[in-house]
């Protein structure tokens, strides 16, 4: 499915005129005029989308300035904010976004996905399983308590802590405490809880912009990635638009991938992109350590 058929930045002619209208260029206190310049002596082409589309590149190539920008141009949910100069403005006006009609609705399950909004779902869980870790001690000191207590209910207020003992008796330690607290708390590694929050965020029907998806992930928990994206794609009328150095996200079958590192940025075989033949040529050269 494709909801973002086609997206355009501003001409690099262009940026000298926005520049040498804007208020903000005569104030030498600004350092940063971004994005403006980060694609010079690049010319960018209309970027023509498929229900995968990937930006690769390197550090500082324009991978994520320009998933920024969709996502800002869409209105796309985000969970997480980004560097904004008082440049921003004036480039994403003279950004151009051609969509679908069927992107009106899928806009309510479309949004950007950051390493940053994976990083703090990890920190929730670490929160949520160390109070969970607290709660758990705080229990088995009461089944301890109320286990072998010498206990008679003398009224009505002492209803809870017959309950208590009652439940106590009849029950082992875990069993006690399992019944007070969720059993189902996450204890996965950081690469799983991460993989997890993607299956969690993509839903059918809607258009993902994901910005270097591959951190905290193993190599085979990649390729399950890969597998995950590539069925969302096909069965669940998902388009992604992902920024990425990995070769495992890179060898997608049927993805199309802008190099953002060519002059001009233009369309590339995965096994043509410079990264991915420096890996390739690193194991070429350790091949004899994997014989034997």
């Amino acid at each position: 499915m494709i909801y973002l058929r086609r997206f355009s930045l501003p001409r690099e002619s262009a940026e000298f005129f926005i520049l040498k209208d804007h208020p903000e260029s005569k104030r030498t206190c600004y350092t940063s005029r971004y994005p403006f310049g980060v694609f010079q002596n690049r010319p960018v082409p209309t970027l023509e989308l498929e229900p995968i589309t990937i930006l690769c590149g390197s550090n500082g190539s324009g991978k994520t300035t320009i998933l920024n920008l969709m996502g800002e141009k869409l209105g796309l949910d985000r969970g997480t904010v980004f560097n904004r100069s008082s440049f921003f403005g004036e480039y994403l006006d003279r950004c151009e976004a051609e969509t679908a009609p069927a992107f009106r609705k899928a806009r309510k399950n479309s949004r950007v996905i950051t390493s940053d909004d994976v990083f703090d779902y990890l920190l929730d869980l670490r929160y949520l399983n160390e109070n969970i870790d607290h709660r758990r001690k705080e229990l088995l000191e009461e089944y301890a308590s109320a286990k072998y207590a010498d206990f008679q209910m003398r009224s009505m207020e002492d209803y809870d802590r017959l309950c208590q003992v009652v439940d106590a008796q009849r029950k082992s330690g875990s069993q006690y405490v399992r019944s007070r607290v969720m059993n189902d708390v996450i204890e996965k590694s950081n690469g799983e809880s991460a993989f997890a929050f993607f299956t969690k965020e993509i839903r059918e029907d809607g258009l993902y912009l994901l910005d270097e998806p591959e951190n905290s992930l193993s190599p085979q928990l990649q390729e399950e990635l890969c597998s995950f994206l590539e069925d969302s794609a096909r069965f669940y009328r998902c388009q992604f638009v992902i920024s990425t150095h990995s070769p495992f996200l890179l060898a997608m079958r049927e993805a199309k991938i802008y190099d953002l590192d060519s002059a001009p940025i233009r369309p590339r075989r995965w096994t043509e992109l410079e990264h991915v033949r420096t890996y390739w040529q690193f194991f070429q050269e350790h091949s004899g350590e994997f014989e034997g």
